[in-house]
């Protein structure tokens, strides 16, 4: 009579196998921020207003004012945009839903002068003569505006705002750039408190729960803080238990 032992299943768990959510880089909103910066600099280097006024004793002149002397801050606006992009990539929770906003405000700012003169507004003319550095003898004879340059200042502005609005409504769990570039004391807290999570989970769901691997990284953060997380769920409870257990045999009689 042969013994028939039990043949295991090796039909794989596919709850084991199941890979952990990846978090997701706020890719959308990096785009739009580098295509409003593009745009907003472009913008600067084009003509917005051209200005043609006589003194009555020479020829009349003409001056060419571009989107970087009509609206002097418009440059650094889109050398801002493109630093953001790194305040992005390096934060997240709060942090980056507040670069959001501050993105937002500087969109805003920036449709402005665009929006003002798309609109003809009456202190054109006079804002150009300013700008032109006309002599006080001159009278302005003509001012013609360009719609490209201040349309394609919007077009910067609207995808700044939007990609502020993305940022202002990423989840807390998004991701960031590589925890290399952390600072060793926040990232080892992290490596703690993940750990720590991570026992609570298991303890919740059980033994045959589908938790993901934590990364080499974490667990070398995690040891460098004092935490073993190879260490299971009640284990200090259990060696606790044991040390009393000996201190009781060594006093008994």
């Amino acid at each position: 009579m042969t013994d028939a032992s039990p043949t295991p299943d090796a039909s794989p768990n596919p709850d084991a196998a199941a890979p952990a959510p990846r978090r997701k880089y706020p890719i959308v909103a990096i785009v739009l921020l580098a295509l409003g910066a593009a745009a907003l600099w472009g913008s600067s280097r084009l003509t917005w207003v051209t200005v043609t006024s006589a003194d009555g004793l020479t020829e009349a002149r003409t001056d060419h004012l571009n989107g970087g002397v009509w609206f002097g801050a418009l440059t650094p606006l889109a050398l801002v945009l493109l630093a953001s992009i790194a305040a992005v990539l390096a934060t997240r929770g709060w942090l980056r839903r507040m670069c959001g906003v501050l993105i937002g405000l500087l969109a805003a700012v920036t449709a402005v002068p665009a929006f003002a003169l798309l609109t003809k507004s009456s202190a054109t003319a006079a804002r150009a003569a300013t700008l032109a550095e006309l002599p006080g003898r001159a009278t302005v004879a003509e001012v013609v505006t360009a719609p490209f340059p201040a349309v394609l200042s919007l077009a910067g502005a609207l995808a700044a705002f939007t990609a502020a609005v993305l940022l202002a409504r990423m989840p807390e769990d998004s991701a960031r750039l590589s925890g290399k570039y952390d600072n060793p004391v926040f990232r080892r807290a992290a490596a703690t408190e993940e750990v720590t999570q991570r026992r609570t989970e298991e303890a919740v769901a059980g033994a045959n729960s589908s938790s993901a691997q934590l990364s080499e990284r974490v667990l070398w953060d995690a040891l460098d803080a004092g935490t073993d997380p190879t260490e299971e769920v009640g284990q200090p409870d259990r060696a606790a238990a044991h040390s009393a257990e000996d201190d009781q045999g060594k006093h008994a009689p």
